[in-house]
């Protein structure tokens, strides 16, 4: 039931719906929630000079880039890094979201030909956010991008055990590469 511009609009709640609810009435309950939670950071968001659709790009970009909940400040710190200073964001998860499914799951690991990906949400190839959300961000997403861990970091990833380690320097990423995913 999504439309162009709807992405990032459903708010990941849990729902109590009605057997004969069809998919519509869902989508629309769905929505309202969203309407309802993310319009209490609209006074926020106007006071830290954040455009609402910027907010909500970010933070889907978050919650899709996230191991854990903790992970988010970080993330969205390094986000607003790159962003300040014109760097690409380069994030997996918007190569995941403009190449689709593979092997029947949406979100399977970014490969590196994916980097190709002729999109406007390849992160690797266009500067600045996504045209649109990749994901629908809950309230600890939304709250990271109000309040971003401070750091001089502008790279990171996480382990095989999903713990995020950040670096200041590509240098450092690399090796940060070597030492957690070889």
């Amino acid at each position: 039931f999504l439309s162009a511009g709807e992405e990032g609009h459903y708010f990941p709640d849990t729902y109590l719906v009605p057997l004969k609810e069809g998919g519509a009435a869902t989508a629309i309950r769905m929505f309202s929630r969203f309407e309802e939670k993310f319009s209490l950071y609209y006074p926020k968001f106007l006071k830290a000079n954040i455009k609402n659709d910027t907010a909500l790009k970010i933070a889907s970009l978050i919650e899709r880039e996230r191991g854990s909940e903790a992970d988010m400040p970080l993330i969205a710190g390094i986000i607003w890094n790159r962003l300040e200073i014109g760097m690409r964001l380069e994030l997996d998860a918007t190569l995941q979201y403009a190449r689709g499914k593979r092997n029947g799951t949406w979100w399977a690991p970014a490969s590196a030909r994916d980097k190709f990906l002729n999109s406007p949400y390849n992160t690797y190839r266009i500067s600045g956010l996504p045209p649109t959300p990749i994901s629908n961000p809950g309230a600890k997403a939304i709250e990271a991008v109000l309040y971003p861990s401070q750091t001089n970091c502008l790279f990171y990833l996480h382990d095989g055990q999903k713990q995020i380690h950040c670096a200041v320097t590509y240098a450092e990423h690399k090796s940060n590469i070597n030492l957690y995913l070889r």
